[in-house]
């Protein structure tokens, strides 16, 4: 997905013709628009937590796959979250984050330190 495209309110699928790599990853843009300004700023689009469930890092100190349609933007910043089956059920992790957005956001800061190299 296009990381600059969450900022615009819309997850949008990237496209290899407009794509960039930074610290071995491969990031996908839907325009040179959006690859220049992740150029010129990489920092400011990446998501929060290396890209794991922010409610995860933050709720269970785990780092949880995620739906990439799912996300907020907080501050400024990123953050995406698990969205899909879970013990014969929906999970959208989205849901508790709204409910307890600070608290949960500075867990997840907190618990990053703990879990981001495992």
């Amino acid at each position: 997905y296009d990381v600059v495209s969450y900022f615009s309110g819309e997850a949008q699928v990237g496209s290899a013709t407009h794509s960039t790599k930074l610290n071995d990853v491969t990031y996908y843009f839907t325009s040179k628009e959006h690859l220049a300004a992740f150029e010129a700023a990489p920092t400011k689009y990446l998501p929060q937590f290396d890209g794991y469930c922010a409610w995860g890092v933050g709720a269970k100190e785990s780092k949880f796959p995620i739906n990439p349609e799912t996300f907020d933007i907080v501050d400024g910043k990123l953050y995406l979250f698990y969205n899909g089956p879970f013990e014969g059920k929906t999970l959208n992790t989205l849901l508790p984050w709204n409910s307890e957005t600070s608290v949960l956001l500075d867990a997840a800061h907190e618990n990053w330190e703990k879990i981001e190299k495992i």
